[in-house]
């Protein structure tokens, strides 16, 4: 389910998307795509997608929940996150597990300057360890705009997936990720050199050495395991207060399940926990036709609407 769902032809039925620049600090802007309703009205709910490790606004699972979300009388955004889409030239950074704040400036911005009262973010994988970061950040402080927040196989426990991807059967996962972050990083060599050298970099095999060599260095922590403990949601999963939908499969590759027992996400009653035993990582392609084909895209989708007026 993990490859089928990403490489399976799909064709959308959206209108076409308006591009937007979100100033999430002094320097960096994010590249969204907004499927607004017509006439923009403010009373819609907004539903802001938010893609995975080496993703893009042009996700599959990402498009799908905006189709879905449209239909039902949602503004969908889709987003790209730093550097992602294309978008190396706005921001001097990388990006990394722990950019919750990006999201907190997106919610800001559509509260404050749009005026949106219902908004919703949901996160597939490391996009979904950023969301259900920013809920628990957030605590019993959540803003009242802010009405639901979804997440799909979050990457809670770093530390847990790096270690997961090492294994030999997860090789071609590990082999595609370390390819995207190394040409990432090429390009970013290319506009600012001296921040980004080349000359002297170990070899890079595993997302971890990435993460040793170049992410943890470049955001100030001490090593890969030290920005692991730092920015995965599982330090912040008990302070959510905000209405949350988490999905998991018990089988996917990479995202250990028992990861979200020993994070006791269970425990939580602000979070509506569901772990089937099939779906990989993302994946999650029911028998069913129809809306109900990529099965957690609907369940997002629902959980919103239950939560919205529409």
């Amino acid at each position: 389910m993990t490859i089928v769902s990403a490489l399976v032809p799909r064709r959308f039925d959206i209108p076409p998307a308006e591009t937007r620049l979100f100033q999430v600090d002094p320097e960096s802007r994010l590249l969204a795509h907004c499927h607004w309703q017509p006439g923009k009205p403010k009373h819609a709910p907004v539903i802001v997608i938010v893609h995975g490790l080496e993703g893009s606004s042009d996700g599959n699972y990402v498009r799908g929940i905006a189709e879905k979300a449209f239909h039902r009388g949602f503004h969908a955004i889709r987003m790209n996150q730093r550097n992602c889409g294309g978008t190396d030239a706005l921001t001097p950074t990388l990006y990394n597990s722990g950019m919750s704040a990006d999201y907190r400036a997106v919610f800001e911005e559509l509260s404050n300057a749009d005026g949106f009262e219902q908004i919703f973010f949901a996160g597939y994988s490391m996009g979904g360890n950023l969301v259900t970061k920013m809920a628990g950040e957030f605590g019993s402080t959540v803003p009242k705009a802010l009405r639901g927040v979804c997440a799909v196989c979050p990457a809670l426990n770093l530390a847990a997936c790096a270690d997961a991807l090492e294994r030999a059967d997860n090789y071609l996962y590990q082999r595609r990720f370390v390819k995207g972050l190394m040409s990432r990083y090429a390009r970013k060599h290319k506009m600012l050199p001296q921040r980004y050298p080349i000359a002297g970099l170990p070899p890079v095999r595993t997302v971890r050495q990435f993460d040793d060599v170049i992410t943890a260095p470049q955001f100030g922590y001490r090593d890969a395991q030290d920005y692991y403990d730092h920015v995965g949601a599982k330090r912040v999963a008990a302070q959510i207060r905000v209405p949350m939908l988490m999905i998991t499969a018990q089988d996917d590759p990479f995202v250990p399940y028992s990861s979200f027992l020993s994070a006791k996400i269970n425990a939580n009653p602000a979070i509506q926990f569901v772990a089937p035993e099939r779906g990989g990582h993302c994946g999650f392609i029911s028998k069913h036709a129809g809306s109900e084909r990529f099965w957690a895209e609907q369940r997002i989708v629902d959980f919103c609407a239950s939560l919205s007026v529409l």
